[in-house]
């Protein structure tokens, strides 16, 4: 049965709306975070936790409890307020740094001592912001002495229950995150700032059900945990990503170790190539014409994974000419390899709009495609964001109309179609993993733009990384939410008809 996310709760608008769309049993009685002691592993008192929603008296089954939009829109505002208060620590200490502030002391050393001690009281002391130092130089140093040595900061509380609340929220349709289980008893191992505990329990989760599906089971809600852990952990590199997540802006490193997409981009080099294959009768037989997404997908399963992509040339039901290019995921194995859909092209295309493989992908367009063309892009896993990365490039949006972008299990929700007709549709399984790279979960409080289409739902197996499959999206788009199917084959409506000539190629990095 289908529900509306909590966050962002659509349809909102009209047709290109914002929709989320979840099959759910019903609604959850949910219980605080962390309200009780996880068995003793938590080795402490219970912690404290935001009230958990509750269902309203006679709620339909698969309907979920009022006022899930206030309290999105709070957890939004305490984002926000955490990030302001994060900045007022950064402009006091620049000004109680400042070279001026200093030798002011010389010429008034009363008056000049007094607004030194105000400011540093209020950057260090636990009725002002805390331990707020930050920014550039001094400001630095002291914020990483701050987190190594666990001070407490305004700015982190404010955040870590900003995230708390999301985490609430999530559980509505995830109850797995309030009850006991592994995940819960990591959560309370979290709060309680006992990293080494909840490795530990992850391990044994891990052991017990093994990590694909330990992964699952937090997909939901990936990014809000991993920036709680990061901010609360003695790790000074992963803060600044973890406030992305907070604020839900795009990251430049990861919220685990802190890596930078800079350092994966060293190794995601080559100027792209790509050579069209000669045709293969029996290849091209298999493939389902369609014109459906899940045709679509059906048709990338077909060719797999190993650095091939397809063209289509369409006669439209209006006699225009079109063409649909579909774009396969991360090929398995070693980080690099000679294609560019590996690992470090894949994590570096998160973060960055022109890589190997869109370089790879624009030229296999200008073999196939004639300029001022419309096309519309379908990709799978990597191969969305190569879509959505493509949309955000000047020169190939002047070469050609890049009319449409159907994105599935992709991590695309930070980036922006340079050309404001391109319509965005994201289709995403909330136990599949990798949609949270780029720091969005799945029921994240951030909607995407107002003129995006966006579809998630809850896979009931909770198998990863089976439930990415670029098959078993086709199948739950058939049989678990068939209304987000017809709505995106709306949307392509003018991309279905009768294809002229299908043209697969071979994709390299160099």
């Amino acid at each position: 049965m289908a529900a509306a996310s909590p966050a962002p709760a659509g349809p909102v608008g009209e047709a290109e709306a914002v929709e989320t769309e979840a099959v759910a049993a019903g609604p959850v009685e949910a219980r605080p975070v962390g309200a009780e002691s996880a068995e003793g592993e938590s080795g402490g008192d219970p912690v404290p936790a935001v009230p958990a929603p509750r269902a309203e008296p006679g709620a339909p089954a698969g309907e979920e409890p009022a006022g899930l939009d206030g309290l999105a829109a709070v957890a939004r505002s305490l984002s926000g307020t955490a990030g302001v208060i994060r900045d007022a620590g950064r402009v006091l200490t620049a000004v109680a740094t400042d070279p001026a502030l200093l030798r002011s002391l010389g010429r008034s050393p009363r008056s000049g001592a007094r607004a030194l001690f105000a400011l540093t009281r209020t950057l260090v002391a636990p009725t002002g912001l805390g331990y707020a130092p930050d920014g550039a130089g001094p400001g630095r140093v002291a914020r990483l002495g701050g987190v190594l040595t666990s001070r407490a900061s305004l700015a982190v509380d404010v955040a870590v229950t900003a995230l708390k609340l999301r985490i609430r929220l999530c559980a509505v349709r995830h109850p797995e995150f309030v009850e006991e289980g592994p995940v819960r008893r990591m959560l309370i191992a979290v709060e309680a700032d006992k990293q080494l505990l909840a490795l530990r329990i992850l391990r044994e989760n891990v052991r017990a059900q093994g990590g694909a599906r330990t992964l699952a089971a937090l997909a939901p809600c990936l990014a809000e945990v991993l920036a709680w852990n990061a901010l609360v952990d003695e790790n000074p590199f992963n803060d600044e990503a973890a406030w992305h997540v907070v604020q839900g802006t795009r990251p430049d490193s990861d919220p685990l170790l802190g890596t930078r997409i800079s350092t994966w981009a060293r190794w995601d080099r080559g100027a792209g190539r790509a050579v069209a294959e000669p045709p293969d009768p029996e290849l091209l037989a298999g493939f389902d014409n369609g014109g459906g997404v899940t045709a679509h997908l059906r048709n990338l399963a077909a060719i797999g994974n190993d650095g091939r992509m397809i063209v289509q040339r369409v006669k439209g039901p209006d006699g225009v000419t079109r063409y649909v290019a579909l774009l396969p995921g991360m090929a398995l194995g070693l980080p690099r390899n000679p294609t560019p859909q590996d690992l470090v092209g894949a994590v570096t295309a998160v973060g960055r709009n022109d890589s190997p493989y869109t370089r790879a992908v624009r030229k296999a367009l200008a073999l196939t495609v004639p300029d001022g063309a419309e096309i519309a892009l379908v990709g799978h896993s990597q191969g969305g964001i190569a879509a959505m990365n493509l949309t955000e490039l000047g020169e190939v949006n002047d070469r050609w109309r890049l009319a449409r972008v159907v994105a599935v299990g992709s991590p695309i929700d930070f980036k922006r179609p340079r050309d404001p007709r391109t319509k965005v549709v994201s289709l995403v399984n909330e136990h599949d993993v990798v949609p949270n790279l780029e720091g969005r979960s799945p029921a994240s409080v951030f909607p995407v733009p107002a003129d995006w289409l966006e579809f998630t739902w809850v896979d009931p197996t909770h198998d990863f990384p089976q439930c990415h499959n670029v098959d078993v999206y086709a199948q739950s788009l058939d049989k678990v939410v068939p209304e987000a199917r017809d709505r995106v084959d709306d949307l392509l409506a003018p991309f279905r008809g009768h294809v002229e000539e299908t043209v697969v190629l071979r994709l390299h990095d160099r």
